[in-house]
């Protein structure tokens, strides 16, 4: 009797045992469905708008917060947006601290420095002066001084002179807060900016400044999106084909528009191929 008792009780503690596995065990696949449907992707970038920028509600706004939302909505990822300090931005994807870099950035003169995706984007790095600057032309910038973002091309181009078409300046002013070249240009600190022209139009649109953008470019470019080249999840090809879809179905030309005017002019990339 006492045997059999022992033996009922063995039963229901197995049984018992069992059941709590099971539930555990579900709930541990619960878990990895559940991220495995929510997979973080982080995106570093600056604030550079309408390229980047935070909104009223501080959330995360710009032609390129949307294009990244709706490409890797689409890819299964969930993106999740951080300002960095623009220039440690290679390091800080090799590191792995965010997973691409994602905010009007150049792909000439970088595609050996990272996996590319793209370019989805066209633009144009240009010169400004204030309206009532002698400055009409590239060649007029012989002996003046200008105002650049660190570690953009106009700095490149403008210090180490490898375009003939770009006269070598007295003084170039390298700024990491790109703010302060638009303050540096009003106030006559300096004769003359260069930039991306879509970022350019936005500030004069925002601070009504008045500025006058020269006709010769300094830069056709192709924007892209940049992983680390030690990344070896092959995210860029797929998102490459993703945005090339966009662009494709008309959603990329939608967000566009909502920023620029010609939304198609800036997508028209092909004409940066040879």
């Amino acid at each position: 009797m006492h045997l059999k008792k022992l033996m009922t009780g063995v039963m229901v503690f197995f049984l018992l045992g069992c059941f709590l596995c099971a539930c555990g065990k579900t709930k541990d696949q619960t878990r990895k469905i559940i991220k495995d449907t929510n997979k973080k992707i982080i995106i570093g970038g600056d604030n550079y708008p309408p390229f980047n920028y935070t909104d009223e509600n501080g959330n995360p706004a710009g032609i390129d917060v949307e294009l990244a939302k709706e490409a890797f909505s689409r890819m299964g990822y969930k993106p999740v947006f951080v300002n960095i300090d623009w220039e440690n931005k290679k390091n800080l994807v090799e590191q792995g601290k965010i997973d691409c870099i994602w905010a009007c950035f150049s792909v000439t003169g970088r595609e050996n420095d990272y996996h590319w995706a793209g370019p989805y984007m066209l633009s144009h790095e240009v010169v400004a002066v204030n309206n009532s600057s002698k400055i009409y032309k590239l060649s007029d910038l012989k002996n003046k001084v200008i105002a650049v973002q660190s570690t953009t091309k106009p700095e490149e181009l403008f210090l180490k002179q490898t375009d003939p078409k770009i006269p070598k300046v007295k003084q170039v002013y390298s700024m990491e807060n790109r703010e302060l070249i638009y303050t540096s240009l009003g106030k006559g600190y300096v004769d003359a900016i260069a930039a991306h022209e879509i970022s350019i139009r936005q500030y004069m649109s925002d601070y009504e400044a008045k500025y006058r953008i020269l006709d010769e470019d300094i830069l056709e470019t192709g924007i892209g999106v940049a992983f680390a080249k030690n990344d070896q999840r092959g995210i860029e090809k797929e998102l490459s084909k993703t945005l090339k879809a966009m662009v494709k179905d008309g959603s990329a030309k939608k967000i566009l528009k909502k920023y620029v005017s010609d939304a198609e002019k800036y997508l028209e990339v092909s004409s940066l191929e040879k």
